[in-house]
């Protein structure tokens, strides 16, 4: 009881001063977003809309039934842990860094799997890139990604220290959705910042699957998936989607799928098309 009443203090704790950074960054938002209009670089509002209505529709699911999931997902696999890890700020601190860990896997594998770019092709798809893009977010993402924290759960942290670290994680990449900040010298080379980022979203050639890492860049350049912001970015995939309905954005690479599953010349050719890379071609 007392592990619990320590994890829930925890938990607490750190949500509440996620909810405070979350306040800040929704202030951020609407402010570039006015200063944009003001300035006139962003005359057409329509992406910003879609982020908006996508966003909602996200927290509300994650919120609901898609979050309960998410738990209950983990939850299951607390059986087969090793053994608790300790309880302490210091294992909260490793959680974070093994749901750092966990993230940059998780993405480079939503970019290497064509059924899991269908969901996370949704964040990409906007030729735009501000702090609005950071809320075009998947709705299947509940449904998916916790599948990638049970070796977490595995090696003994709580479902609390998971939950905990995913979130930091995740939080922690609202602000670098932006142009408005440039490249930051030494951080760009040790943390996920709007410089690497910017890069992660660009359809350049040499831009296409580069910078997975949530909060550290250190895994990209660990793994040889690290690149540098040189040229202009070119926002957006390399097939643009051309629609601001927010159901055509979110589920047209499914559909583009089942497509290509359709024509498909037997089972392996089908499977080909679901689970191999974006592009794939018999």
């Amino acid at each position: 009881m007392e592990k619990l009443d320590n994890d829930l203090a925890h938990y607490a704790l750190t949500f509440d001063i996620l909810g405070i950074l979350g306040l800040a960054f929704l202030l951020a938002l609407v402010s570039e977003t006015v200063w944009d209009v003001v300035k006139g670089q962003r005359k057409k509002l329509g992406e910003s809309y879609v982020n908006a209505f996508i966003a909602i529709v996200s927290v509300v699911l994650s919120r609901t039934f898609y979050g309960l999931i998410f738990v209950i997902g983990l939850w299951l696999a607390t059986p087969l842990a090793l053994g608790p890890m300790p309880d302490s700020w210091a294992v909260y601190l490793l959680a974070i860094l093994a749901a750092d860990f966990s993230y940059y896997w998780m993405h480079r594998t939503e970019h290497e799997v064509r059924l899991l770019w269908a969901n996370h092709s949704v964040h990409h798809s906007s030729p735009e890139f501000n702090f609005t893009t950071a809320l075009r977010i998947s709705w299947v993402d509940s449904l998916i990604e916790w599948v990638f924290y049970v070796p977490m759960v595995l090696i003994g942290f709580s479902l609390a220290q998971v939950i905990v670290g995913f979130s930091v994680v995740i939080a922690y990449q609202s602000w670098i959705h932006t142009e408005k900040l440039g490249k930051l010298g030494v951080l760009d080379r040790v943390l996920n910042t709007p410089s690497t980022h910017r890069v992660h979203h660009g359809s350049n050639p040499q831009y296409i699957d580069k910078n997975y890492g949530g909060i550290l860049i250190m895994w990209d350049r660990l793994f040889g998936t690290y690149a540098p912001e040189e040229e202009k970015v070119t926002y957006g995939i390399t097939k643009p989607i051309n629609t601001l309905n927010p159901f055509k954005v979110m589920f047209g690479e499914y559909v583009d799928i089942w497509r290509d599953v359709r024509k498909a010349k037997g089972l392996r050719e089908a499977l080909g098309y679901i689970f191999k890379g974006p592009g794939w071609r018999p």
